[in-house]
């Protein structure tokens, strides 16, 4: 890890865009500590019977059908850091549009803040199911081996079970993008609106509105069957990782709220009231119909208010 050799890349940016990407490629490594990746056969295996473990309980306790990635990948940092900027490339393209209107400053300025995003994420990330959107391809399930092991150390838990956790955390997001092929498309274009809108100096907070709705389904669905599916005791992992989040440094807190940790979290926390109060109501199989159909996501109104919602959707 070298803070210079980030500083440097950073400061060398070239091109004419908003944003230097190879720049920022080189700065986020050179400001990560990649971590160690070297597992032994029961590691691998672990994984591997983690996630397919988590896909038949899953299916089991939520009644429906999906299927994994192709593409199951235990990595190190670098390795997140590679796989998810393009991500943020395609994503951010509409303001290449506005480059004439980003001299050298702003682009290094830009560049700097991306290179922390990325560095700061893969030293957080433990796990990542990747519908790809915005891409083309398959879709991938993700481990960051070294921070779910730094993480367990931390909050002094059972490694094998905390990863396991993650694991069906993972799959859950899986199981939800298998059951609504519409979902991924639907994502991509809501953020494609949002960002054109932005890119037009417009803030379009519709398309906001709908993402962040659609978004507190996404994370509240799964916390809901990763709940209901995970076969070991689950609750101290919560509250350990919430008092981390919680107890988090000032300059790791100030990064996390301006890359809307905090709102991930209320989305969590929204989301998972609103489907246990069906679950409770109705089953978890009737929380599942949430995916047949775009009409069937809940309201904005509907997720503080669960009998509207089974009100409409039964």
């Amino acid at each position: 890890m070298s803070l210079f050799r980030a500083a440097r890349a950073v400061a060398d940016t070239d091109g004419e865009g908003p944003v230097d990407w190879t720049a920022v490629s080189t700065a986020a490594h050179a400001a990560t500590d990649a971590g160690n990746l070297t597992l032994s056969e029961a590691e691998r295996d672990g994984y591997a019977d983690d996630v397919a473990d988590a896909r038949d309980g899953i299916r089991e306790a939520a009644a429906i059908d999906f299927d994994l990635p192709h593409s199951v990948q235990i990595q190190n940092r670098h390795h997140w850091i590679d796989a998810n900027i393009g991500t943020f490339e395609r994503l951010l393209d509409p303001l290449e549009e506005k480059a004439s209107l980003a001299p050298s400053l702003a682009r290094a300025a830009n560049t700097g803040s991306m290179a922390v995003t990325l560095g700061f994420l893969a030293n957080n990330v433990l796990g990542q199911y990747d519908p790809l959107l915005l891409g083309e391809g398959d879709h991938e399930l993700y481990f960051v081996h070294p921070n779910i092991e730094k993480v367990a150390e931390t909050l002094d838990v059972d490694r094998d079970r905390f990863r396991r956790w993650i694991a069906f955390h993972e799959v859950s997001h899986a199981a939800e993008f298998g059951a609504a092929p519409w979902l991924g498309p639907q994502l991509e274009d809501r953020m494609e609106e949002a960002v054109s809108e932005l890119a037009a100096g417009h803030l379009d907070r519709e398309a906001l509105r709908e993402l962040t709705v659609t978004m507190t389904a996404v994370e509240g669905y799964a916390e809901l069957v990763m709940d209901r599916a995970f076969d070991r005791e689950y609750e101290d992992l919560r509250e350990k990782l919430d008092a981390r989040r919680r107890n988090a440094g000032p300059v790791s807190g100030i990064i996390r709220k301006l890359l809307g940790f905090d709102m991930k979290r209320k989305q969590y926390e929204r989301g998972k009231e609103f489907f246990d109060a069906v679950a409770d109501a109705r089953g978890v199989a009737a929380a599942g119909v949430v995916w047949e159909d775009p009409e069937y996501l809940p309201t904005d109104e509907e997720l503080d208010d669960p009998e509207l919602w089974l009100s409409r959707v039964a």
